[in-house]
């Protein structure tokens, strides 16, 4: 296997639609990064669910992914379901989000995810972030969306499990849904990992990217 070694970034952006994005599409990666590094720095943006128990969940569930510490999170009000319709504002928040960070590391939807909230915002992000690494989660749901990932994060199969339990404990509002399960989660974490070839894995979409090699 293939594998690019670097050092774990010390700020990083998480952006979502909406609350429980940035948990099922990279929860297992934050859970990761701030349990080897409790110094790691994450900035978060979700798009809708302001004022709602929603934002009350995401707060809640985001600290417990970042290994107990907060992260600096803002939620918006745009409407579920409605984000083309207010593309001036989310374009505006974007701007702002990206000015107030020094981030080394984007994370967002990818830009062929068929929900049409995600796809606006994986479309936006590389229009504020040009200089940055964006990698881009997958969200499991009902659209045949399931990408082509060229980025895989091997996870061992305690922090696979631990991030369904954290999902099902704090995304209490989303349990009914009849893709909301264990055998959701770990099947696709599961099927990750065999293409990669651990335990488990997440996997990220990677649309550009700069090597530089040090001059002696």
């Amino acid at each position: 296997m293939i594998g690019l070694f670097t050092r774990p970034p010390r700020r990083i952006a998480v952006l979502g639609a909406h609350c429980d994005d940035i948990a099922i599409g990279m929860g297992a990666t934050l859970l990761a990064l701030t349990g080897a590094d409790p110094e790691v720095e994450v900035r978060a943006l979700v798009l809708s669910g302001a004022g709602t128990a929603r934002e009350d969940e995401e707060r809640a569930a985001l600290t417990a992914f970042c290994s107990g510490t907060k992260p600096q999170l803002e939620v918006l009000d745009i409407p579920d379901g409605r984000a083309p319709a207010h593309w001036d504002r989310i374009k505006d928040a974007l701007a702002r989000f990206r000015r107030d960070g020094d981030d080394e590391v984007v994370f967002a939807p990818h830009r062929g995810d068929a929900h049409q909230d995600h796809r606006l915002l994986a479309e936006l992000v590389p229009t504020e972030f040009r200089d940055h690494l964006i990698l881009g989660y997958e969200i499991l749901k009902w659209e045949t969306d399931t990408p082509a990932p060229t980025l895989y994060h091997p996870i061992s199969t305690e922090l696979a499990q631990e991030k369904s339990r954290l999902l099902h404990e704090h995304y209490r509002s989303q349990t009914g849904r009849d893709w909301f399960d264990d055998q959701a989660f770990l099947g696709l974490a599961r099927l990750r990992g065999v293409q990669c070839h651990a335990p488990y894995a997440e996997a990220f979409v990677l649309d550009k990217a700069i090597i530089r090699w040090e001059q002696k």
